[in-house]
């Protein structure tokens, strides 16, 4: 509903925030300023629902989406009693690599004691469970059917933005002591900031043609338990990368998405989901679903590339104005980082608000600096896979990153046999930890030395668990 907001208060606008959309990382940035702020205002284009249910505005909402322990525990710092409320909700909290049957391009990860985990339910739950928090918060206020059309002020200060209601296209400026743009893939930041007079945002772009397919099925019986399933794709080989991968979710069902880079994607048609899950790497998923009762057709996505702005480097920014999560960054979604990178660009804006006041002039431009450094880990990790699929386009990575590719490759290939370096890799790939953490000195020797077990023959499942293969 497009609910009014009062402008009669001229002292209001300066204790005012502005949040622009209200996926995951606009929720968590209106939680952040919640305590800053006397009111802060959240507008979205959709229909939001008021349960758990598909939106139009986050398409890739019905694909599998794992949020990894390192944005897990952002999310429950800024949002207490989150983890709580999702499992109530029939989330399920997996640890790692435990309740994991992964293949690696370099082999079968072996299901170690507990050294991360994940929370495993669909994106609309995760989603629920933080709104409902949010707007319970005092002064939190949720516009739906609105749509920003630009920016005020100049290129020293934003002081506003032009709303747009969809139920008749009026137009109103909504004045306001910050805004933030969590408006994810389609943001228009780039051409408002060149429209208030600032210099071209660098962008760089690795786009290795990525397909989504996703089905749901009814979970067989006696699988409450059941790990999650997935068999990566091998960059390094001159085909195609296709990938299954296997989610259990709330209300005892099985959420199994395909994905395929350009010349082998998957398709729409159900008849050909289990034959395309069959010619990845391994048919684990394929043999689990083959007597699986579907619950869905196939929906498909092809939003999937990577794409960072570099908003950190421009030499002049504006005070009042801060860019959010997929606005600034957005990756290959098989890798599941998102909504990590997404809670940690939140806490940036939190770090930095604990320092200084909603209206200090260097705000920020701290927390977009800040906000980059978020994204290093997981930028590095997708495009320095993606970029190697044939018929991948995009910027080529630097000499230091394909040597640190090379040595990720071979601490991977470690990590199946020995249990201190999956440590490492799992920790950094829960975005637990920084990138930098793979090179410390135990880590590098123990990469060195190689695994120490020989390679499994097949997926870490158990007796229990290979029973529902057909």
């Amino acid at each position: 509903m497009y609910q009014p907001i009062s402008t009669t208060n001229r002292s209001i606008p300066s204790r005012r925030a502005v949040v622009l959309g209200a996926g995951m990382a606009g929720l968590l940035a209106a939680a952040v300023l919640a305590r800053h702020a006397d009111e802060v205002v959240i507008i979205d284009r959709d229909d939001v629902p008021s349960a758990p249910l598909a939106r139009k505005g986050l398409p890739q909402a019905r694909h599998a989406h794992l949020l990894w322990s390192g944005g897990a525990r952002t999310i429950e710092a800024l949002l207490p009693g989150t983890h709580r409320r999702w499992l109530e909700a029939g989330a399920r909290r997996i640890p790692l690599p435990t309740g994991l049957a992964s293949l690696s391009p370099q082999g079968w990860i072996r299901r170690w004691p507990e050294m991360q985990y994940l929370i495993a339910c669909t994106r609309d739950l995760l989603d629920h469970v933080v709104r409902e928090q949010v707007l319970a918060l005092p002064g939190v206020t949720l516009l739906t059917r609105a749509e920003p059309v630009t920016l005020l002020g100049d290129a020293r200060k934003v002081t506003g933005v032009r709303v747009r209601n969809a139920a008749d296209g009026t137009e109103r400026e909504l004045e306001t002591g910050l805004v933030v743009d969590a408006t994810g893939r389609g943001s228009h930041a780039p051409q408002w900031l060149a429209a208030l007079g600032l210099p071209a945002v660098r962008e760089e772009v690795v786009d290795s043609g990525l397909v989504y397919a996703t089905r749901i099925f009814r979970a067989p019986d006696g699988t409450e338990n059941f790990p999650v399933v997935n068999v990566q794709a091998d960059a390094r080989r001159p085909v195609p990368g296709q990938t299954a991968t296997l989610v259990p979710v709330e209300n005892g069902q099985w959420l199994v998405t395909l994905s395929g880079t350009r010349g082998g994607e998957p398709s729409k048609d159900p008849a050909l989901f289990e034959p395309f899950a069959r010619q990845v790497r391994h048919p684990v998923v394929a043999d689990l679903i083959t007597n699986a009762e579907p619950l869905t057709g196939v929906t498909v996505t092809h939003s999937t590339v990577n794409r960072r702005r570099y908003y950190e480097r421009l030499t002049t920014w504006p005070a009042g104005l801060t860019v959010l999560g997929d606005a600034v960054a957005t990756y290959n979604p098989v890798y599941g980082h998102g909504m990590s990178v997404a809670a940690h660009s939140a806490d940036a804006l939190r770090r930095e608000l604990n320092k200084r006041p909603l209206d200090d002039p260097e705000l920020t431009r701290r927390v977009q600096r800040a906000t980059g450094k978020t994204v290093d880990t997981a930028w590095a990790l997708a495009t320095g896979q993606d970029i190697l699929y044939p018929h991948a386009t995009g910027t080529q990575p630097p000499a230091a990153a394909r040597l640190l590719r090379a040595y990720t490759d071979r601490l991977t290939l470690t990590a199946t046999g020995r249990p201190s370096a999956a440590r490492a890799l799992i920790t950094v790939m829960t975005l637990s930890a920084p990138l930098t953490t793979l090179l410390h000195p135990d880590t590098v020797i123990a990469t060195l030395r190689g695994p120490a077990r020989r390679p499994l023959p097949g997926p870490p499942l158990t007796a229990a668990e290979l029973s529902h293969q057909r």
